[in-house]
């Protein structure tokens, strides 16, 4: 296409009375005398009143039968409506069979295609023009370069502009800003720049664009700049510069200038105007001023479907997803059609409360409303969908997805990494690249989230080394994973290195950190390294105490987490969430605080919720305390009556209590109820494969080497003097009690990673509960035995075991 441009733009000047010639025509020259009667037939008076296509469509027989086919009014007519109601291809079938054309049918056409955005059939319509020596307007340029830059097509826009040169209309006000546009909508603003300084007058149009087109490509300093020119120059904003410049300002978080805008509006008249006031209402809420942008919003007399959007969308951003669904539920009541931004709001609101019956009633809503073909709406029903722990409906939609985007992609891998199926990611990212998709930095992010839900330290290196190799290890987003995963994979210090070099670190870099020494029972070093973020410029946030907090309670450093506990909201105004009150309630119970826990408990001034009770039960267990465990468990059941870990979790109380009759009535509720354990299970990787072990199975191919090589680690364990705890197990004898305990998963993936790894070599094991009693004492002397090091990552933290003794120092 844009090499016939070029050809036709040589050839052009050469052809006799061409478009380019100095003996052009003029379309007025082309009139046929039409009789006065022809204007006062009744079918020329029902094409002046038609306003539908159904409407001219019922006329047009009208035209035929009373043979006004072929006069130049009926032709120009029918021409100009069908292009006007976007059928381009009727308009076509008039115009085609016409002898004598006006130019005006010519232009009119353009501007047909040019109203239905295809930029090809403009084009090549254009190119018939010219071999039809029809001279083109100024006006045919802006609808070819407006249709340039919608479709962002800037090898055909530059095509353009050589043409509009020829054609000696560079100095032409009106399509010299067409030409700014279309260079701004191609991502050149600088090009644009450079057409907007050469023009020899600037009228308020060719401002604004400049003004719009350094705000939306990312270039908001440069936006209020040309605004500041634009008054040095006496010029006064419109209500179009203040829609332009709102971005800008927000991007920026320069709420002070937004103000000095809003009060120009204001003195103005505009900020009546609907788009400026949601321009205003946008401004202030990602300026993090919500409450003046819901009043502004509530006082706006007239509201559209993007205003609705501005202040859904605000309320999610703020991380308050309840008011965000509040308000589009308001917004269905006042009967606004949702556009497709309503509804990606609407779903980012419910993946973020986790509700996943309120996300398929707007998945219905979309269903309704025929947005579930549009591709950005499918991907963010996905994204709902893995966050509301529904990842198969995700991966359903996903595989009937007719034209997947890198959105796509990603949406899924990460699903599946954050509903602990990371084999399933990684498998979706092998697909991914080999469909040829180009990952990017969120892919390479999610990766790393899946690989360190894995907690593999082989797949962690080969990661590592793909990101270094597609230069990403100086990305923050990057590194910060990279330093979350390490320390998930028990790799603290690797974690540490790649913390020190980082040359820029977000607040979510350093909470990977400390989290990290954390899990790893190091507090001290946790809170060592909050004192320098604090000396920083980086501010700690919520998750920032939770993971001190969660550090100290794991590290029994009591004093300093009620001190970071109190430090939250006196120094940094951040209100404790229900994690907050958890992690504090775990800090107190681990140190035998229970009294104190408690009492925590009872002051709270908000309800407390199932985390809270859990870790009230769980230092019970610790410190066999059964009157606060009952307590706590009758809250618990009454909160979450489903979940039978808790109910297992109070049976041990009892049972270490030697209260058997107790112990009975849990099990027999449990049978009533249909509650189950959670069957323990344990993953060791040996040679890049990852082995899986559940209590007392027989399913490895390996099994009968591995329960001999066990018998005789028992063995050497126990002259060494370790004993076994045979108060975990009830109703059996003593040497079935031994013999249930050997078979737990941990020391079946613990006996195979020694028997098929070299001495030396470090075992790193993964349990999908917490390590019971016994087994953390047998891993002890494991350790002691053989000489070898061995990291337990169970579901709370990690345990180094090395020469008899634990991390943890028996504090877990």
């Amino acid at each position: 296409m844009s090499s016939q441009l070029a050809q036709l733009s040589t050839a052009a000047t050469q052809i006799p009375n061409s478009p380019f010639s100095s003996n052009h025509r003029h379309f007025l020259s082309q009139r046929t005398y039409i009789p006065a009667n022809v204007y006062e037939h009744p079918a020329a008076l029902l094409l002046e009143r038609c306003s539908s296509l159904k409407h001219l469509r019922h006329i047009l027989p009208l035209v035929v039968k009373n043979g006004l086919y072929h006069e130049h009014l009926f032709q120009t007519k029918l021409v100009s409506l069908f292009c006007r109601y976007g059928s381009v291809v009727e308009a076509a079938r008039v115009f085609d069979p016409i002898d004598d054309k006006l130019d005006v049918l010519y232009h009119t056409m353009l501007k047909g295609y040019a109203k239905v955005s295809d930029l090809e059939k403009a084009v090549n319509f254009f190119v018939r023009m010219r071999y039809d020596d029809v001279e083109p307007l100024v006006y045919n340029f802006s609808y070819l370069l407006k249709l340039c830059g919608d479709e962002s097509d800037l090898r055909m826009g530059k095509e353009i502009h050589g043409l509009l040169v020829k054609s000696g209309f560079s100095s032409d006000l009106f399509v010299m800003t067409g030409l700014e546009n279309m260079y701004a909508k191609c991502r050149q603003v600088h090009e644009a720049r450079k057409v907007f300084d050469r023009m020899p007058e600037r009228d308020l149009v060719s401002w604004n664009t400049m003004v719009s087109g350094f705000s939306q490509n990312g270039l908001p300093r440069m936006a209020l700049e040309m605004v500041t020119r634009m008054c040095e120059e006496n010029l006064k904003p419109s209500f179009i510069t203040i829609v332009s410049v709102l971005p800008a300002v927000s991007a920026l978080g320069l709420v002070s200038i937004g103000k000095e805008i809003h009060g120009y509006a204001m003195r103005a008249g505009f900020d009546s105007l609907v788009n400026v006031s949601t321009a205003l209402v946008d401004m202030y809420a990602k300026c993090v001023y919500l409450k003046t942008a819901r009043e502004l919003f509530d006082g706006m007399v007239e509201r559209n479907v993007v205003s609705w959007n501005s202040m859904i969308d605000a309320y999610v951003q703020n991380e308050n997803p309840k008011e965000a669904m509040v308000m589009f539920q308001k917004m269905l009541d006042e009967g606004v059609k949702p556009s497709d931004v309503s509804v990606m709001c609407a779903l980012h609101a419910c993946a973020d409360l986790g509700d996943l019956e309120r996300g398929r009633f707007v998945h219905k809503l979309s269903v309704e409303l025929g947005l579930d073909r549009n591709v950005s709406v499918v991907n963010s029903l996905i994204s709902m969908y893995c966050k509301c722990k529904d990842v198969d409906t995700a991966a359903s939609m996903f595989g009937k997805l007719q034209s997947r985007t890198l959105v796509s992609w990603n949406a899924m891998v990460l699903g599946f990494a954050q509903n602990g199926r990371p084999i399933e990611a990684l498998d979706y990212f092998s697909q991914m690249r080999a469909w040829g998709v180009r990952p990017d930095t969120f892919t390479y992010v999610s990766v790393i989230t899946a690989l360190a839900e894995l907690s593999v330290t082989h797949h962690a290196k080969w990661i590592h080394g793909v990101v270094m190799r597609n230069c990403l290890d100086k990305n923050v987003f990057v590194t910060t994973a990279l330093v979350d995963m390490y320390a998930k994979c028990g790799a603290i210090r690797t974690a540490r290195k790649i913390f020190d070099v980082m040359s820029e670190r977000h607040v979510t870099t350093w909470n990977a950190m400390i989290d990290g020494y954390g899990t790893h029972g190091n507090g001290k070093s946790a809170v060592e390294l909050f004192g320098e973020m604090r000396e920083g410029s980086i501010k700690p946030n919520g998750v920032t105490f939770l993971s001190v907090i969660s550090a100290c309670s794991h590290s029994g450093l009591v004093e300093e987490g009620l001190k970071c506990f109190h430090m939250m909201k006196e120094s940094y105004s951040i209100e404790p969430s229900m994690d907050h009150y958890g992690a504090m309630v775990d800090l107190l119970g681990r140190a035998g605080q229970l009294d104190e826990a408690w009492d925590f408990i009872m002051q709270m001034p908000v309800k407390p919720a199932v985390n809270v009770y859990g870790a009230m039960l769980g230092a019970c267990q610790i410190h066999k305390n059964v009157d606060f465990a009952e307590k706590a468990a009758e809250r618990l059941f009454e909160l979450n009556p489903d979940d039978g870990g808790y109910h297992v979790l109070l049976a041990n109380i009892y049972r270490a209590a030697s209260m058997w009759e107790k112990v009975g009535q849990v099990r027999v509720s449990m049978l009533r109820q249909g509650l189950r354990k959670t069957p323990g299970c344990s993953m060791v990787e040996v040679k890049n494969e990852v082995h899986s072990f559940f209590s007392g199975s027989t399913a490895h191919p390996n099994s009968r080497k591995i329960y001999a090589f066990l018998e005789k680690l028992m063995g050497k364990i126990k002259e060494a003097g370790y004993v076994p705890d045979t108060n975990l197990i009830l109703g059996v004898e003593d040497d079935v009690k031994e013999q249930l305990l050997s078979s737990h998963s941990e020391k079946l993936a613990i006996s195979f990673g020694l028997l098929n790894t070299t001495a030396g070599t470090t075992i790193h094991v993964r349990k999908n509960l917490r390590v019971c009693a016994d087994c953390h004492n047998a891993t002890k002397y494991i350790s002691l035995v053989t000489g070898r090091e061995i990291i337990v990552r169970d579901m709370q933290r990690f345990h180094h075991f090395k020469n008899g003794s634990c991390s943890c120092g028996d504090y877990w």
